[in-house]
């Protein structure tokens, strides 16, 4: 791919196929014969693809972002799926997040993939199903990267690079009480059994400050009891969102918080981690050389999958992403592409 027709004509072509995820393969067809019939090798992994082959020479630098959406909001004046090209502005779904880090990483990876071979393999991973974390993205071709030194995970960031990530934690709650007649006053009502618990998750702190991300949270963003107003209840459910920083691992903030709940807590998963990059690894030096603006980011990306020392950085900005009228500008795209070359010219391993 060369020019900058090229790129802007692969990003809407791309965004006019409907990909959300676990529905990603009509995109990923597309995809894969187009970049094979660019020049590029590609294997493919369920919907995932990846260009360049781990086992060449050199330390590898995998540069990453996705091909999958969420699905349309309601609120679309246009058809998500039409990429509408007006000026600087291409709006359509997908189209910040991350289609235009999609094709900005494409386009610098054909730029400097040769040039940069005597120092590093440079691979190129679109990835699935980044959006709900799936088993059949990122994680099914981790196994077949082997040791990766660097990662540049492709997300709208205004190319500034987030050195750390909160990680997520979500919680199943279960407060058992004893049914009764309420006109009565009978049995143990479950809501209050699980209020108490919901005041000490409010009232519990988390004491470690990160250099990068905010303090950990937990919050109480569901809850369900009751099936007629004249019983008491005698089950709760209520489920806890967690938001860790680098300074804990999602196993103690799950044991603090049982500590302080009556509740049977059932975490869906541990496996989305917080991270931070190490102030004197590569990533980190190169993006002071560089002089970009580092920070931590609180929203989620397949960087908490990844257990490499990672960035974050990508065109566009993520208050734009999963909202009714999501667009890109072609001139952060071009930002993006001189960004993410000067970043691998400077990425000394």
């Amino acid at each position: 791919m060369s020019g900058e027709v090229s790129y802007i004509d692969l990003l809407t072509e791309m965004l006019s196929i409907p990909s959300v995820s676990r529905e990603e393969q009509q995109r990923a067809d597309f995809l894969e014969t187009y970049l094979q019939r660019a020049g590029f090798a590609v294997t493919r992994i369920h919907q995932n693809l990846l260009l360049g082959n781990p086992e060449a020479r050199g330390p590898v630098v995998l540069m990453n972002s996705h091909l999958d959406t969420v699905p349309p909001v309601e609120g679309w004046e246009t058809d998500p799926y039409t990429p509408v090209l007006e000026g600087d502005k291409i709006t359509a779904l997908g189209s910040n997040d991350a289609g235009a880090s999609v094709v900005t990483m494409l386009a610098a990876y054909g730029r400097m993939k040769e040039r940069l071979s005597e120092r590093m393999n440079l691979l190129l991973l679109i990835s699935a199903e980044e959006e709900v974390s799936g088993e059949n993205g990122i994680v099914s071709v981790l196994p077949v990267l082997g040791k990766v030194e660097a990662v540049i995970v492709g997300e709208p960031t205004g190319m500034h690079p987030a050195v750390a990530e909160r990680g997520l934690m979500v919680l199943d709650a279960e407060v058992k009480g004893k049914a009764g007649h309420s006109a009565r006053n009978e049995g143990i009502n479950a809501i209050y059994e699980a209020m108490e618990d919901i005041r000490a998750i409010r009232d519990l702190s988390f004491t470690r400050d990160s250099a990068w991300l905010p303090e950990p949270g937990a919050n109480v963003t569901m809850i369900s009891a009751g099936t007629r107003h004249n019983v008491v209840p005698d089950v709760c459910r209520y489920v806890v969102d967690v938001r860790s920083n680098d300074r804990y691992e999602n196993e103690e903030m799950l044991a603090l918080i049982r500590s302080v709940c009556k509740a049977e807590l059932i975490p869906r998963s541990t496996r989305l981690k917080p991270s931070c990059l190490d102030p004197e690894n590569s990533l980190m030096k190169a993006i002071h050389i560089c002089n970009f603006e580092p920070f931590g980011s609180s929203t989620l990306s397949d960087m908490a999958l990844i257990p490499f020392p990672a960035v974050k950085m990508g065109p566009g900005d993520s208050a734009r992403s999963h909202t009714a009228g999501e667009y890109i500008l072609i001139s952060e795209m071009k930002e993006g592409i001189s960004k993410y070359c000067q970043y691998l010219e400077n990425i000394n391993l």
